[in-house]
């Protein structure tokens, strides 16, 4: 997307240089540099958006401005709620919860253990069901793989902001 900007302010936008100087024929290039320059032709760029696995990412309102004096593309991040949120919506009588991002992390956690241990599952199974016992390796892998999840849990329980919150699923 390119934009014309005069006196600092964002004045035409288009989806081609070629769109917003219709009557004007370029080299098969395109226009110059010095061309874009004389007539204040910027390219506009994307601002910031952040994880949208943590938050609500949407376009500011406007969404095109000028940020130090180059046109950017504007977005709004707002973190997710951490915690659980119930509440009754308007007109009905049961309450509703909607998933705070620890829960939801938590969940993956306990899914990404399961897979993981049910490689193994059957050595359990055969434990329980026939008596023979589980070898040690795998019993050792699989006590690993429990202690990791509930050290990860532990992790994004005790997170209090979004930031604690990535570090700990990023793993850092």
């Amino acid at each position: 997307m390119y934009c014309i900007v005069q006196n600092n302010e964002i004045v035409k936008t288009s989806g081609s240089i070629r769109a917003l100087f219709p009557n004007t024929s370029f080299p098969a290039g395109g226009p110059s540099a010095e061309f874009k320059a004389a007539h204040g032709v910027m390219e506009v760029v994307d601002g910031e958006q952040k994880d949208q696995r943590f938050y609500w990412v949407t376009p500011a309102n406007p969404s095109l401005q000028l940020v130090n004096g180059v046109p950017t593309r504007v977005y709004t991040n707002t973190p997710k709620a951490l915690e659980d949120v119930t509440e009754t919506p308007e007109g009905q009588d049961e309450p509703v919860t909607t998933l705070g991002l620890k829960s939801q992390w938590i969940a993956q956690a306990k899914e990404n253990a399961n897979k993981a241990l049910a490689a193994t599952d059957w050595v359990v199974v055969r434990k329980a069901e026939r008596g023979v016992e589980i070898p040690e390796d795998i019993a050792a892998e699989r006590a690993q793989i429990i202690a990791d999840c509930e050290a990860k849990e532990a992790a994004i329980a005790a997170a209090t902001t979004i930031e604690e919150l990535i570090a700990v699923v990023q793993g850092a």
